[in-house]
């Protein structure tokens, strides 16, 4: 959190009652993946007692706008992404959670791709980064716990939801597909077992293509149908991976 965020919170809980002075804030865990590594962005903070710790990317919600809008804006006005999707997760409202104040958090999460395009956006804003969700022992305020508190949701949603394909090329392996898998969930998948229940979803079409210049032998190429995945979630279809 930056110092005209700290001057925004001063300001906003003088204006709210003396009896409660409480502020509602956002706080947004963005995942990203590069099929090496699950990270997560994050900003450097300084705020005391947090100097030199990282946070979240966060701020206090305006009185004329929604939690979903305030989470839209620091994501645009920070990152510059305006094609995120991001999914609520929680609120989070200890009371010794902030040390300006009563402030009540609502967490969001979500989980894209990181490409060119993400990182040309944040070339423009130094003090963003990305890190590796291994690696990251602590964060500012309570922020630890709401990455992983979203880290949880996001895993068992992976699970059942077909977001994955998302974070794919149009057209990928079967390997491409466990590895992503495997580094979001963080477990190595037995590759006969994830194949089965791959052909066991069929929601998989392959385009009679293999890959080209590759240095290993190439695979063959499938794409997500998702018409098929619709009809058959409207039918009682459970997707599990």
């Amino acid at each position: 959190m930056t110092t005209s965020s700290v001057q925004n919170i001063n300001t906003w809980l003088t204006q709210i009652n003396n009896d409660f002075k409480t502020a509602i804030s956002v706080d947004c865990v963005i995942f990203g993946y590069d099929d090496d590594a699950l990270k997560i962005l994050v900003s450097e903070c300084d705020m005391p007692p947090y100097e030199n710790e990282y946070s979240l990317l966060g701020d206090l919600v305006h009185p004329d706008e929604t939690t979903d809008e305030a989470a839209k804006r620091v994501l645009i006005a920070k990152t510059g992404f305006t094609d995120v999707f991001l999914d609520q997760v929680q609120v989070f409202s200890d009371q010794n959670r902030h040390p300006l104040g009563r402030v009540i958090t609502v967490a969001y999460y979500s989980l894209i791709k990181i490409d060119n395009d993400h990182l040309t956006h944040l070339e423009k804003n130094a003090n963003l980064q990305w890190k590796e969700v291994n690696e990251i022992n602590s964060l500012a305020f309570d922020h630890f716990n709401i990455m992983h508190t979203c880290l949880r949701k996001m895993q068992k949603q992976i699970r059942e939801q077909p977001i994955g394909f998302n974070l794919l090329p149009q057209k990928f392996s079967l390997l491409q597909l466990q590895r992503l898998y495997e580094v979001i969930l963080n477990i190595e998948l037995d590759k006969r077992n994830f194949r089965r229940k791959l052909k066991g979803l069929g929601i998989l079409h392959d385009i009679g293509e293999i890959q080209e210049s590759v240095s290993h032998r190439p695979a063959r190429l499938y794409t997500f149908d998702k018409s098929v995945y619709e009809k058959k979630k409207n039918s009682g279809f459970n997707f599990d991976l």
